[in-house]
């Protein structure tokens, strides 16, 4: 498996020749709220102004606390949760655009794995059904359909006795490749994965990791890894988009999140992971966030992260973390949404990247 580091000297050797797959623009979405005792509606920011760029043959993982949006924006990413405002452009073909019907034609290169290997299996569908559903929808005859199937089925590590039974016959890990394979049947560009490890055992959340990656070599796949696990993240990124609240607050080549952190809230969770933060010296390691995040329906002004932040407490609490929300900027392709980016350069964890490669770490 690469690290990081062989990761970004690819990427860089590589860039000119490579391409943006996937182009998010102020992409938001708002959800419906009624608010008690007749006061107004009030509306959820799930996802709110995240402006960001896939790249073909990349991993982009996607991390954060619970309820930062990570789910919902990899939803608005394929289309399966309806922008309310902004752009999702696939391949110069912009989704938002298009009608139901050239949707559902376009969404065959845009598919999902799912972050329950339990609930996303149809319980009364066979393995054979499940994983043919999407070549019946495309019209692929029945003795072509069962081979490709049975194809699939070996793609992912499954033998061909695995497609006339039913999911509750199999482990987990078992029902996530079923699920993997589901994905492959229409053949995508992209894959969306969903925290897809969460459910597993630990030695299984290896298998699927090299699993992944391995396809990622033969097929030519393009994954957003949406996980809390940063041990992980760190195995199998090329990248990695930290949200909170809803908005991206730092964006970099994963050795460069790992290595040299630009936003206090990344900082805070490596420095939350024991694992990781045991290899800096106690003067590196900053302060665990405490409390839960605002709510999205109240979401603070200025710095959406400074009723949390222990370097605005550092500093003084500047009045401009309340006044001015920080866009999301920085050099050498490194962004970063903090108005005081560069005091956390020198204070940059050193980060292991052999540290857990179980995946046992999470935020």
């Amino acid at each position: 498996m690469r690290t990081s580091e062989v990761r970004g000297e690819a990427n860089g050797a590589s860039e000119g020749r490579r391409k943006t797959l996937l182009d998010v623009k102020n992409l938001s979405v708002h959800f419906s709220a009624r608010r008690k005792l007749g006061r107004p509606r009030a509306w959820i920011r799930a996802v709110d102004g995240v402006t960001l760029s896939v790249i073909s043959g990349e991993t982009l993982a996607v991390v954060g606390e619970s309820g930062c949006g990570k789910t919902t924006l990899g939803r608005a990413m394929v289309m399966l949760t309806r922008p309310t405002v902004g752009e999702v452009t696939f391949d110069k073909t912009e989704l938002t655009a298009l009608s139901s019907g050239a949707l559902r034609a376009a969404r065959r290169h845009l598919q999902m794995i799912f972050q329950d290997p339990y609930g996303s299996l149809d319980p009364r569908q066979r393995v054979e059904e499940i994983v043919g559903e999407p070549l019946l929808i495309r019209g692929v005859p029945g003795k072509a359909r069962r081979e490709r199937v049975i194809e699939l089925l070996g793609l992912v590590g499954l033998g061909p006795d695995a497609a006339p039974r039913l999911p509750r016959e199999f482990s987990g890990g078992q029902r996530q490749r079923v699920g993997i394979a589901r994905a492959l049947a229409a053949e995508p560009r992209l894959i969306v994965c969903d925290e897809p490890l969460s459910a597993l055992d630990v030695s299984i959340q290896a298998q699927i990791v090299a699993l992944l990656e391995n396809l990622q070599r033969r097929l030519d796949l393009t994954y957003v890894f949406i996980s809390h696990d940063l041990a992980v993240v760190r195995q199998i990124a090329d990248r990695v988009a930290v949200m909170y609240l809803g908005t991206v607050v730092e964006l970099a080549d994963a050795a460069a999140i790992f290595e040299a952190p630009r936003h206090p809230y990344t900082f805070a969770l490596l420095s939350a992971v024991p694992k990781l933060a045991t290899r800096t010296s106690s003067k590196q390691v900053a302060p665990l966030v405490h409390g839960d995040p605002p709510s999205p329906i109240d979401v603070p002004g200025g710095c959406r992260f400074h009723p949390r932040c222990w370097l605005r407490q550092r500093l003084g609490n500047p009045e401009i973390c309340v006044s001015a929300e920080p866009s999301l900027s920085g050099e050498n392709k490194h962004a970063s949404a903090c108005h005081f980016a560069a005091e956390l350069a020198p204070q940059a964890p050193n980060v292991d990247a052999s540290a857990n490669s179980s995946g046992v770490d999470t935020i």
